[in-house]
């Protein structure tokens, strides 16, 4: 039943037999937590003679996209059945491992564990550890390995310097390329796709502070359009109504719905136009496919949500009446927050000079968006709306180097 042979490089190990009851490891991308996780459940499971254990991510979807079939794989010869709805599986010894989401905390309270791994716990609310984790590993004076990559200086933060000053605790902090597994060379260029700033807390593990200074003035420049590229008009769109319409309010600063033209070509970004302002439905749609067709975009995409429905049968009807139809897809922020999406779709391109921008007078109120970001007193929905061209144009920064390759399988979904 126990014949279970571990399987980690060097640094794994470590912290896999370090005897502390709560365990943080703090890695960059592809250092392998989620494998060091998966060998923890099962040991820890295995030996609970009365408790199951937990993994928990910050949803209950994540958690079962990223660990499931790779618990299976694993387990194979020790599970006596599993349950795919809830992603739980029974053991040959009778104990279980489930799979939770902090999206889901009521499934959580009253549970009694024996372990639990908390996954990419700068995504999660803290409370989870405080208020439910952390009592219901009281009766079996359990133990907890949380792991993650940093997400500025938030609770994580906070709780790996606790650790490194506590008792029973442990405090462990990986680069990517510690993972001795890991082409060097392939590391090296997902630096060049990133911003320095960016890099440091995905592939260093440091915690950055992302509160001011995200963009810098002498990252904006100006170009000709290039001759090679496909054209895409991406949308963000904000309420349909007039501004505080009837109710007396003339001076509030309402969002407005923002349409990109961007040019992606081999050499990065070039933005062509920008419109944005309030407008009902009709005239929204009319603004889309108007620079659609000015620029021969073949793509409209438009952030996903009741806005989009609205405008969608204006949008079709207004297809019809054309005879253009380009392609319409929906872009989502994806559980992730807005800082976090900006910082990853535009940081890296703007330090590098891979966007460019065409003189129009929409530069001077997209620049002081994009200065002023993240700053909650200003509006962002010109570079809100500018970061989802990221989900539809995908061009590397250089030849070698694929989005998709740099997705870690220790990656919490869609960041």
């Amino acid at each position: 039943m126990t014949d279970f042979k571990v399987s980690l490089h060097p640094q794994q190990l470590d912290v896999y037999n370090d005897p502390s009851r709560f365990k943080i490891v703090v890695a960059g991308r592809r250092w392998g937590k989620s494998r060091l996780a998966l060998y923890t459940l099962f040991i820890e499971a295995l030996r609970s003679t009365e408790h199951d254990v937990y993994y928990i991510a910050p949803t209950f979807e994540q958690g079962k996209r990223i660990m499931w079939r790779s618990m299976k794989e694993l387990g194979k010869g020790l599970i006596e059945f599993t349950h795919e709805n809830t992603a739980t599986m029974r053991l040959i010894n009778g104990r279980e491992i489930h799979i939770a989401g902090s999206d889901r905390p009521d499934s959580l309270r009253g549970v009694a564990m024996a372990h639990c791994v908390i996954d990419e716990y700068a995504s999660i609310k803290p409370m989870i550890w405080e208020e439910i984790v952390r009592s219901a590993l009281i009766d079996s004076k359990g133990s907890c390995l949380f792991i993650g990559t940093p997400n500025g200086k938030n609770h994580f933060f906070q709780l790996f310097n606790y650790a490194i000053n506590s008792d029973d605790w442990s405090a462990y902090q990986f680069k990517s390329i510690d993972n001795p597994f890991l082409d060097a060379k392939e590391v090296e260029s997902s630096y060049n796709s990133l911003s320095t700033q960016v890099a440091r807390q995905e592939l260093e593990a440091s915690f950055e502070s992302f509160n001011s200074g995200i963009f810098k003035e002498e990252w904006i420049a100006y170009g000709e359009e290039p001759d090679n590229g496909d054209w895409y008009v991406v949308a963000d769109l904000a309420g349909f109504e007039a501004a505080s319409k009837g109710r007396g309010i003339t001076t509030a600063k309402l969002d407005e719905t923002a349409i990109w033209a961007v040019k992606v070509h081999e050499g990065g970004w070039f933005l062509g136009d920008l419109e944005h302002g309030r407008w009902n439905t009709r005239e929204t749609s009319v603004r889309l496919l108007r620079l659609a067709q000015q620029t021969g975009s073949k793509c409209i995409a438009i952030e996903r949500g009741a806005l989009m429905n609205a405008v969608m049968p204006y949008l079709e009807d207004q297809m019809r009446r054309i005879g253009f139809y380009p392609r319409i897809e929906s872009v989502s922020h994806g559980g992730k927050s807005k800082i976090d999406r900006v910082v990853w779709a535009l940081q890296g391109r703007f330090e590098r000079g891979v966007i460019t921008l065409n003189k129009g007078s929409w530069n001077q109120p997209f620049i002081s968006q994009l200065l002023d970001f993240p700053n909650p007193l200003s509006h962002d929905d010109l570079v809100d709306a500018l970061a989802y061209t990221d989900q539809v144009a995908f061009t590397p920064y250089d030849s070698n180097f694929e989005v998709d390759d740099y997705e870690p399988f220790d990656m919490v979904s869609g960041y």
